[in-house]
């Protein structure tokens, strides 16, 4: 039975809406998230082959975790329905707060289904609805929309349906001023930056050449596409440094991190969009060497783009963090490789949290590295002669004499069995999976059982030109974090280069267990299952 993207699309918009609770038990396919207001903000499927409507709907996205792929608990995490789950301190007040928020959506949301028969690709079809959607009607997808406001007359509605007596209720009060004080920040913050500062154009780019890049980001809120000022330092082949900073209005209201580094909405008042500065940026960045210190500004881009509707640039990007690694290992867990480590270890003199400022050290931090890497780590040769592969694990610094510096990190020796790994950190357990000889042959590891696990906006389609906006970071024990998104028709990571020496490492063979840990938002690890 063939299905045509057009006739599903309108018939999830005009089917309607009813509550949560009555999604099917029994039934999967294609399905459509409602607010408050009666509008449809978010399409969706129960892909997962043992997931039903209800599963998916009703218990995960109106009662899973704020901050995953769960857009119910999402959109109404503010008021007194607002907690911060990785607040211990706050956690019995939190749990209350959940709590009215999980009745508030029953009382309130509503949802749409569109039962399909288990045959049906549905992973495909929900790809070309999406590509159909209206924005109004997927809204949420990809994070494109703020929390709500708490709608007080209706979050009053629910509290008398619940007759909750005083005990509750001054728990979400408290969260309600606690949600208060994360939106404003602290009082005691950096002087805002003047209006002398502001712009009502995009800068213009210094002029070449350069050898690399270096690039920095700062955010207004924890949306990573709330973009509000952008610097690259731009390395000349006589290794001095040429700064360029523009403020970004990302259009938003919430501003939660002025108070790190002195932007605010008054900043950014005549400042271009986003949507402005990316031509500029692509058009002197494209086919050049672009360092980030950790993988923050990449994904950030990256968000920002999904804001607007943009392409993402692929530039080639690479980590200052792994050249710092590698430069200077004595620093592993002796202050560690970030910025206000190296500031101190290498005597820096810049401005934290400002882009610009932090752009620089960030190149400074590569030159520095490659004074001291020719004797232990810097490999040159021909680059017209090298073949690189994708996924190897370094980085590279385009040098003026037509030479490539392969700057390698230590290569851990393999562990002798999986009894020896190392378990410091717990997450969150989301799955397990038996590892089968086709994946051993073929690189892969599939994640079908759990798949819904994972943040949604990260699940791509079945090629890298439908590849998702927005990458998790995968650490499987190797000397680097593995940055990719998911492959949504078969239900595995996209990148798998590094899976093969993951199964070497480990010793791993087919009838093997490997679990899947959540260790924060879009950080996830994996690790072989200790054989009993």
């Amino acid at each position: 039975m063939r299905f045509a993207a057009e006739d599903l699309l309108s018939a999830l918009l005009e089917a309607t809406p009813l509550p949560t609770v009555q999604a099917p038990r029994d039934a999967r396919g294609l399905y459509g998230l409602v607010d408050h207001h009666g509008d449809m903000r978010y399409i969706g499927s129960t892909s997962s082959t043992d997931q039903t409507f209800y599963e998916r709907i009703h218990q995960r996205h109106r009662t899973g975790s704020e901050g995953m792929s769960h857009y119910f608990s999402q959109m109404y995490n503010t008021g007194r329905m607002w907690r911060d789950r990785k607040d211990a301190l706050t956690k019995a007040d939190g749990d209350i707060a959940k709590a009215l928020r999980n009745e508030f959506v029953v009382d309130h949301c509503r949802a749409v289904w569109l039962p399909l028969p288990d045959t049906a690709d549905i992973a495909r079809l929900e790809a070309e609805v999406l590509s159909l959607a209206p924005d109004h009607a997927i809204a949420w997808n990809r994070r494109r929309m703020q929390a709500y406001d708490e709608p007080v007359d209706l979050v009053e509605a629910t509290l008398r349906r619940l007759g909750w007596g005083a005990r509750e209720l001054a728990a979400i009060e408290r969260q309600r001023l606690r949600f208060r004080s994360a939106m404003v920040g602290p009082v005691a913050a950096p002087a805002p930056k003047t209006a002398a500062t502001r712009q009502t154009r995009v800068t213009p780019f210094p002029e070449g050449p350069f050898r690399f890049f270096a690039l920095d980001v700062e955010t207004a809120n924890n949306d990573r596409g709330s973009i509000c000022q952008i610097g690259v330092a731009c390395v000349r082949p006589d290794n001095s440094i040429e700064t360029w900073m523009t403020y970004v209005d990302p259009q938003v209201e919430r501003w939660l991190f002025t108070y790190l580094h002195g932007i605010s909405a008054r900043t950014v008042q005549g400042a271009p969009t986003f949507a402005e500065v990316l031509p500029v940026l692509r058009d002197v960045l494209s086919g050049a060497t672009v360092y980030q210190h950790s993988g923050f500004d990449r994904s950030a881009v990256a968000a920002a783009c999904g804001n607007c509707g943009l392409p993402v640039p692929q530039w080639d990007w690479r980590d200052s963090v792994h050249v710092a690694r590698a430069a200077w290992p004595e620093l592993r867990g002796n202050g560690g490789h970030g910025l206000a480590s190296l500031k101190q270890h290498l005597d820096l003199v810049f401005e934290h949290h400002d882009a610009g400022e932090d752009a620089r050290a960030a190149a400074e931090v590569v030159l520095r590295a490659e004074g001291v890497q020719s004797a232990r780590m810097q490999l040159s040769v021909p680059s017209a002669r090298t073949a690189i592969a994708e996924d190897e694990d370094f980085d590279l610094i385009e040098d003026h004499d037509d030479t490539v510096m392969v700057v390698r990190e230590a290569t851990a020796p393999p562990l002798p069995s999986p009894d020896a790994i190392p378990r410091q950190h717990t997450g969150r357990l989301i799955g397990t999976a038996e590892i089968t000889q086709g994946n051993i042959d073929n690189n892969h590891i599939y994640l079908r059982t759990f798949f819904e696990e994972f943040p949604a906006d990260a699940i791509g389609g079945s090629n890298r030109a439908s590849a998702a906006q927005r990458e998790i970071a995968v650490d499987w024990g190797g000397n680097t974090v593995v940055m990719t998104d998911l492959d949504g028709a078969k239900k595995f990571f996209r990148k798998r280069g590094w899976i093969r020496d993951f199964f070497d490492r480990y010793g791993v063979r087919a009838g093997d267990m490997v679990t899947v840990e959540e260790m924060a938002p879009y950080s996830f690890r994996v690790a072989p299952q200790r054989r009993s």
